[in-house]
């Protein structure tokens, strides 16, 4: 009995966080012997005994033995984790495509929730919650006492009531504001045919642009973007936008099914464990669902995980260039661990690595071509001052329509904006657009070059 209870309290080691904005220089690994290890859980046994019998309250020991679990783990790293049997099972319900809740992924960082990203249509990201903000208090109650699974669950609730958040941005300055709860449903993938700002969308000599915008990788993430790439394929579209922008990431085998649709051979990622040999490579089957069109994925700093998986692969095997920012940099594989009575861990069990052997853990990958999201600023007006119109006694134009500019000023107020505006106002999204235009360019160019030469080689051996 005795040598049970031992085994249990080895999960009560608890959780040192760093409060400081400097890192903390690594220590070294301090292995123990197994009688040391006896030895340390017999402390831990006297202590819980001695917290229990003198506790100026009464004790609660399952809250207590949780709280050690949960400490032990999460001074691993930022990613594992005890779960309770209704963490197990809120965590499975999020994986199966619905939750209640704000739509928000975060992460613990220096005693803070850190955002890694909102998802999209969802109260966090219409309120404005950006990946990287620190939430700081949830209700009025500080995040440093809670553990990363409190503040989630003090979050959640029941659709349609309200929950009041403290958010630190990246200029320092708190603010709060409350949400409102909603069921989120997690629309994986997203598609559409899409045309430049200033082009003419019914002139059919204007290049149509495929756009796929993946907000989680899920388990049907890879079904519903065949049917995307069919579709768009159908619309002799001339290349691709893949916009991973704010995706915190989901299931490998997604990440490998997503990028295996655009790549005809090569590594997708390997991931390796503690030994030296726990090596695990996976490499992408015959066939490019979008037959070598040029594509642009599109990252920022929401960027993780598989995210982060899909970028690399397509980066390191030349098959697409990378645009935007730099992504978040969550480099490491989670395993859940069921523990057989409605309670699982979820640990850290390898790290992620590109086709070219980089690490993608606290790096990130690093754009081929560098785009901050910009403001765009209109530096001409509609109509000139100085005009034709302008002129005493000018000719007037008996066809033109008589304006009503007040009218039209409180029109454009008041009306929300259309996908169309909202893609000219996509910084990002507009100089991606503009990359594979180039690119479909170039390749159709090179195409020409080589059936010319090709023509000229013919006439020589005709010649001859």
């Amino acid at each position: 009995m005795l040598k049970k209870l031992f085994l249990l309290f080895v999960l009560m080691v608890p959780m040192v966080v760093d409060a400081g904005p400097k890192k903390k220089k690594e220590e070294p690994v301090v292995h123990l012997t197994d009688e040391q290890i006896y030895e340390e859980l017999k402390k831990l046994a006297l202590v819980f005994e001695v917290a229990r019998e003198n506790f100026v309250e009464e004790a609660d020991e399952k809250k207590m033995l949780e709280a050690a679990m949960q400490g032990m783990l999460g001074a691993l790293d930022p990613h594992s984790s005890y779960l309770s049997a209704d963490d197990f099972k809120e965590f499975n319900d999020k994986s199966h495509g619905q939750f209640g809740g704000l739509g928000i992924q975060i992460t613990s960082d220096r005693g803070a929730v850190r955002v890694i990203s909102p998802i999209d249509d969802t109260p966090a990201e219409k309120a404005g919650i950006k990946a990287g903000d620190y939430i700081t208090h949830i209700d009025g109650e500080q995040v440093f006492d809670l553990t990363l699974n409190q503040a989630v669950k003090k979050m959640k609730g029941r659709p349609g009531t309200k929950v009041k958040l403290t958010v630190v941005s990246d200029d320092g300055e708190p603010k709060d504001m409350t949400l409102k709860r909603a069921i989120i449903k997690v629309q994986s993938v997203k598609y559409a045919e899409k045309v430049m700002a200033d082009a003419d969308p019914d002139d059919k000599d204007t290049p149509k642009i495929g756009y796929v915008r993946i907000s989680d990788f899920g388990a049907t993430t890879a079904r519903d973007l065949n049917k995307a790439l069919k579709d768009l394929e159908k619309k002799k579209v001339v290349g691709y936008v893949l916009d991973v922008r704010n995706n915190p990431g989901g299931y490998l085998t997604a990440a490998i099914d997503v990028s295996d649709a655009f790549l005809d051979s090569g590594e997708i990622v390997s991931t390796r464990g503690k030994e030296k040999t726990d090596i695990d490579r996976t490499y992408a089957t015959e066939g490019d669902l979008i037959n070598g069109k040029p594509i642009v994925v599109l990252i920022n700093h929401g960027s993780a995980s598989a995210s982060e998986i899909v970028a690399g692969a397509l980066q390191d095997n030349g098959r697409g260039l990378v645009m935007g920012s730099q992504s978040f940099g969550k480099g490491s594989v989670q395993q859940q661990k069921p523990l057989g009575d409605g309670t699982a861990i979820h640990i850290t069990i390898a790290r992620y690595y590109t086709p070219s052997g980089r690490s993608i853990q606290n790096e990130g990958i690093t754009p081929d071509v560098e785009v901050l999201q910009s403001k765009i600023e209109v530096i001409e007006k509609k109509e000139s001052m100085y005009s034709e119109a302008s002129f005493k006694n000018s000719l007037k134009n008996e066809q033109a329509k008589k304006k009503d500019k007040d009218k039209s000023d409180d029109d454009d107020d008041d009306k929300e904006l259309t996908d169309e505006e909202k893609d000219a106002l996509d910084y990002q999204l507009q100089r991606a657009m503009d990359m594979v235009i180039a690119m479909s360019k170039m390749q159709t160019r090179q195409a020409e070059i080589e059936t010319e030469s090709k023509a000229e080689e013919e006439k020589s051996e005709e010649k001859k």
